[in-house]
């Protein structure tokens, strides 16, 4: 199996959202905002290659399916769809993947499921090979959203992933479309039902950690939904992670894709061993 870090579609967004109670004059030292107050951010995705004799991508970043104004106002930098190009350099399109494992139905998360966005057209679901696996409690948080977090749900995007006949919810530590392959961990702090995917010794961390910055117990977004809760989760998550030596993939970290966790004398965690990309990278 190999596993590639796979760039989507990026982000601006603003700086004191994404660090929640945090103040300016310390998450600025960490990344330097612009003129309006936000920060880049990466949609990234992780792709393992013959895993099994399959191509599974897990997730597939924000995508260009929003329409100029909404592209505009979620800080959305690119107007093509990204993903595709990337998997294009790792030498696959969208039609050979096999499983797309989404951690929740967030726009910047799944948004790269649907076709770039053209005027008169209606979304179209991409992938259309693959089985589309989403944790069982996060969809039916998106079935019946709270008012704090509609918008970030994207109103067409589950009945297009019912209507194609592959969508797999997930319950439990396996997928039957992945068997014993890849095993799933749930979060709640970030969304409810967040799902944590592990695979070749790497674990996807999705929006409980989503970049290096963050692996900082007390870090927490303006998005989150239960802080509190998700930092005892963090650190429940990162206790396990550096017993068993498993590498942390971040999503949204403009300049990190993979890198190892570790605790210093005063059990603090951080990041060592930062790789930027990850292309070929060989695992049982």
């Amino acid at each position: 199996m190999q596993l590639w870090s796979i760039t989507g579609n990026s982000q601006q967004l603003d700086g004191g959202a994404m660090f929640g109670n945090a103040p300016k004059a310390l998450w600025s030292r960490w990344i330097a905002p612009d003129e309006q107050n936000r920060i880049p951010l990466a949609c990234r995705c992780l792709l393992a290659k013959d895993l099994d004799g399959r191509n599974v991508l897990f997730e597939t970043g924000i995508g260009a399916f929003f329409e100029p104004a909404l592209r505009e106002r979620y800080g959305v930098v690119e107007e093509r769809h990204v993903l595709l190009e990337s998997l294009a350099q790792a030498g696959l399109s969208h039609e050979d993947i096999d499983v797309v494992v989404l951690s929740h139905l967030h726009f910047d998360h799944a948004g790269g499921l649907l076709a770039a966005w053209e005027e008169g057209e209606p979304p179209g679901l991409l992938f259309p090979k693959a089985t589309y696996v989403v944790g069982a409690g996060h969809w039916r948080r998106a079935q019946q959203p709270h008012p704090r977090d509609r918008a970030s749900f994207i109103p067409e995007l589950q009945a297009l992933l019912e209507d194609s006949g592959r969508l797999e919810l997930v319950d439990g530590e396996y997928a039957k479309a992945l068997g014993r392959s890849v095993r799933f961990s749930y979060s709640d702090g970030h969304t409810p039902g967040l799902m944590l995917a592990e695979v070749g010794g790497v674990v996807f961390c999705a929006d409980l950690i989503p970049g290096r910055s963050w692996v900082h117990l007390p870090i927490t977004m303006g998005y989150d939904r239960f802080p509190e809760a998700l930092i005892e989760e963090k650190r429940t998550f990162l206790e396990d992670k550096l017993a068993r030596g498993i590498e942390l993939f971040f999503t949204h970290d403009h300049d990190c894709a993979l890198a190892r966790v570790v605790r210093d004398e005063r059990g603090r965690y951080g990041t060592a061993d930062e790789r930027r990309d990850v292309a070929g990278l060989v695992r049982p």
